[in-house]
This record gives C-alpha cells, sequence and structure tokens, in this order.
C-alpha cells in the first residue's frame, strides 16, 4: 500500500493495519525457520510497509485534533509593524 492511501486512513484503521502487518510478518518468521520462503524478499517488503504505517499513525498521533488557525491580528492605527 502507498503512503498517501495509509494517510487517508483514520488512526483506528491504521491500528488495525499495523497488527495485520505485524503477523503477516511473523508469520513469514515462523514460515522460514519451519520450512523454506519463496521470496525472500519479503521480509523486506512486509519491513518497509510496516514501518510507513507507524510512521504514518505516529505523525498523526502527533498533530492531535485539527483545530481551526487563530485568525491575524488586526493591526491598529498608528502602530509600528
Amino acid at each position: 500500500m502507498k503512503a498517501e492511501e495509509y494517510r487517508q486512513m483514520t488512526p483506528e484503521d491504521l491500528k488495525k493495519e499495523i497488527d495485520g502487518l505485524s503477523k503477516a510478518l511473523f508469520d513469514l518468521r515462523f514460515k522460514k525457520v519451519t520450512e523454506t520462503v519463496e521470496n525472500p524478499a519479503e521480509f523486506r517488503k512486509l519491513r518497509r510497509t510496516l514501518a510507513r504505517a507507524r510512521t504514518i499513525l505516529r505523525q498523526k498521533e502527533r498533530a492531535g485534533p485539527q483545530a481551526p488557525a487563530p485568525a491575524p491580528a488586526e493591526k491598529k492605527e498608528g502602530e509600528t509593524p
């Protein structure tokens, strides 16, 4: 999934996606121990996708609730900038 698609998700959906990716990575690691893995590049792909999702979730958490921007202060007559 691309980063833009993750940015459009809600934090709850992102958490579910991260859980699913973590489980997929665990399953792939387990499969590596018990049998051969057909595509070893899948490890790298899953790790990077998981990191991307976690990064975007963290960005959303730090941004907090979206509050309206304060209006600029009005300039009074006779004031210098």
